[in-house]
């Protein structure tokens, strides 16, 4: 080989390490076979090449001297011990465990929770969207959990959804926070992030057999189907992102509620529904149905002298009396928009986290007599500042309306809930309005939580995991004594030091003698 080239050898030489270098950094980095790792594997080849050709009595050399004797010892240990790194690294990884080391376990998942991740038959993906003013530490932990248990069935993605709205928009996201879970063309939305509320939408998504739910129409309803304000699509949207079946149901034609419904809603009639209607909505909610009734004051119906059967029904077969009145709150700029005072302690509200909720145009509702197989709750009230006034030609009339002597005045009840305690399991929740949960009031303060916790509660699914409770262990700190107090600060500040400051004077003086 000429010596003119030969002193172009050692180009070869940098040239692979250089690419082994780049190769090694996208191994870390990337951890996909791409054409970049490739390029650089190649390179390194050709630069070994290049070596080989400008130089080969070099290369001899190296290959048969001393140097290359000692330097294969090296080589062998060094790939024998890169070896052992590698295996060591995969079996941690394919065999990869994780120890709680807290004394209450409060980093290990329950153990429903972790049966119902090993039943898991189809992956689920979770989209957690978070902006950046909302903490997600708390959200990464729990799922990285959730992720770690389920052995590849499991995953989740983070999206700003200020950064990508778009995505926020096709998902219906309304609240920071909120985590979207899919298993196929199943999908539940998540908005508490507890292990109990994550674990429930997985049982809920692994619950194949949708749950029918039918608003009666012929009445002056508001439909699910509409696309004005008054309507309840909003409602329906929901409920079909949460994997519920919504229909519309009109009795004075079908005369028969279908064997899939689970839940019949009557969202506002403005006209009275016959008798035959209402007995076969009694018959319905006696065979385990769930009955949801969103009644309006009668100064905003057409129902003029007729009588309302539903109402009459509700109050003499289930003592749940509808007040011939309308609902008046001071605390509103709009006199006829109740805003809630409080809610009572129930299954439907306990996910509301302190949000209000407002109804505009109500009627109260009351509860009477005994029923001694179901257990009645009213939910929803106003404030303290309202009333429920009776007068309507007064109000009709004037406007300038008082509470007056006989009517329900401060904590009116808005909303009353009935579940049957015995081995039925017929749910019958009364509203005394509908306005709140249209679409024109659905997405403001807790409108939207308290009508979809309410169709939850009614169709059995609010609650369908209980988790193992941990108690976290309370530790106390007692401060020490002034006498213990003292002698810490006498320990830490004079003793120690002094003893250091001795031994470093002894040492010192022994030298000198010696020196």
């Amino acid at each position: 080989m000429d010596t003119r080239w030969r002193r172009y050898a050692p180009l070869g030489l940098y040239l692979a390490l250089g690419s082994a270098v780049a190769a090694g950094v996208l191994v870390i980095i990337q951890r996909e076979w791409n054409i970049y790792l490739q390029v650089s594997l190649g390179l390194i080849v050709i630069g070994l090449a290049m070596y080989a050709l400008l130089d080969p009595a070099g290369l001899r050399k190296v290959l048969t001297g001393r140097q290359a004797r000692y330097g294969s010892n090296a080589l062998v240990l060094s790939v024998a011990f890169i070896g052992i790194l590698v295996v060591v690294n995969y079996l941690l990884y394919a065999k990869s465990q994780r120890w709680d080391l807290t004394e209450d376990k409060q980093n290990t998942l329950a153990t429903e929770t972790l049966e119902t991740l090993g039943k898991l038959e189809s992956p689920v993906m979770v989209q957690a969207f978070f902006t950046p003013q909302t903490p997600s530490d708390r959200a990464r932990t729990l799922l990285d959990q959730y992720k770690f248990n389920a052995r590849g069935k499991f995953d989740y993605t983070f999206i700003d959804p200020v950064a990508d709205p778009i995505t926020a928009s096709q998902e219906n996201i309304t609240r920071d926070g909120t985590l979207v879970m899919k298993m196929g063309d199943r999908r539940e939305m998540v908005t508490i992030l507890t292990e109990k509320e994550i674990t429930g939408g997985l049982v809920r998504l692994m619950n194949t057999q949708a749950v029918g739910i039918y608003f009666l129409t012929g009445h002056g309803e508001r439909s699910p189907l509409g696309t004005d304000n008054t309507s309840l699509s909003k409602v329906k949207q929901a409920l079909e992102a949460k994997g519920y079946l919504v229909s519309q149901l009109n009795l004075l034609a079908d005369r028969k509620i279908p064997d899939d419904a689970k839940i019949v809603v009557v969202a506002g009639p403005t006209k009275s529904l016959s008798q035959d209607e209402v007995t076969l909505l009694d018959q319905f909610l006696q065979a385990d149905g769930s009955l949801i009734v969103m009644q309006e004051p009668l100064l905003v119906t057409q129902f003029g002298d007729q009588p309302d059967l539903l109402a009459d029904y509700l109050s003499q077969n289930w003592g749940i009396e509808s007040g011939k009145d309308i609902i008046v709150d001071q605390t509103s700029n709009q006199p006829f928009v109740a805003f809630t005072g409080s809610y009572a302690s129930h299954a439907i509200t306990q996910k509301m986290q302190g949000l209000g909720s407002y109804f505009p145009t109500a009627r109260s509702l009351r509860v009477a007599g005994d029923q001694p197989e179901y257990s009645r709750t009213e939910l929803v009230f106003t404030s303290e500042l309202a009333w429920a006034e009776t007068d309507l030609a007064a109000v009709s009339a004037s406007g300038e309306i008082g509470p007056n002597e006989g009517e329900l005045v401060g904590r009116v009840p808005l909303c009353v809930v009935q579940e049957n305690t015995s081995s039925k399991k017929n749910r019958l929740v009364v509203f005394g309005d509908v306005d709140f949960a249209s679409d024109a009031h659905f997405d403001n303060f807790g409108n939207s939580d308290l009508i979809i916790n309410t169709i939850d509660w009614a169709a059995e699914q609010e609650n369908l995991i209980n988790l193992t409770p941990k108690t976290p262990i309370q530790r106390v700190l007692l401060p020490p004594q002034r006498y213990t107090m003292g002698l810490l600060l006498f320990g830490s500040v004079f003793l120690l030091p002094g003893l250091v400051l001795v031994a470093g004077i002894t040492v010192w003086i022994r030298r000198r003698k010696r020196g």
